[in-house]
């Protein structure tokens, strides 16, 4: 079984949009979120991004757009260096009580079985407390909100009562560095 790096999409690898991404010409690219995963110590886990995509459930795309635009994204990562090791959406809306949509643990399972995923031994990277709860209800090694996308407003809320233990950092290299210093010195441990 392998340790993995989940990734949020929007707000940790490309740009929110308050109107949703709908088309891949409004797909606006973190760069230092695609030069981190090109770094060496990456090839250590599976890198697996887990994305909520309400906006096919809305009806404002379509099912094959939004898997296009992810296509996309990894077609261009993978291109830059960088290594996706797939790619699981939930399209349906918030009120549709999906088991797939985070903050519930859904995707985080599916891809878990599919590719040999340790989650105890794993990470989850995201813009929003929604992240980092389907992260700890998972099981994960630890959890990460980046102060990238909509990280910064959410800091000022209240953490969820679930959310026990998480670091908070400022980008994607940074999360990355974090995770194998702790990788590396079991001993660290996590200290939000």
């Amino acid at each position: 079984m392998f340790p993995a790096i989940f990734l949020d999409r929007d707000g940790v690898l490309i740009e929110n949009r308050s109107d949703y991404v709908r088309d891949w010409s409004q797909v606006k690219i973190i760069p230092e979120a695609i030069r981190g995963l090109s770094l060496a110590p990456v090839r250590k886990y599976k890198v697996v991004i887990v994305t909520n995509q309400s906006v096919v459930g809305r009806g404002l795309i379509l099912l094959e757009t939004a898997h296009e635009i992810n296509q996309r994204l990894i077609s261009l990562i993978r291109n830059q260096g960088g290594q996706i090791d797939g790619v699981y959406m939930c399209p349906h809306k918030p009120e549709d009580g999906c088991s797939c949509r985070k903050p519930l643990p859904g995707l985080l399972l599916q891809a878990a079985r599919d590719l040999s995923l340790d989650l105890q031994r794993s990470w989850m990277i995201g813009d929003a407390w929604s992240d980092v709860q389907a992260g700890e209800a998972a099981g994960m090694r630890g959890t990460i909100l980046l102060r990238t996308g909509r990280g910064v407003e959410q800091l000022p809320q209240a953490r969820p009562e679930k959310v026990t233990n998480n670091l908070v950092l400022d980008n994607l290299p940074l999360a990355f560095e974090a995770i194998f210093s702790i990788d590396d010195d079991p001993a660290m441990g996590l200290q939000s």
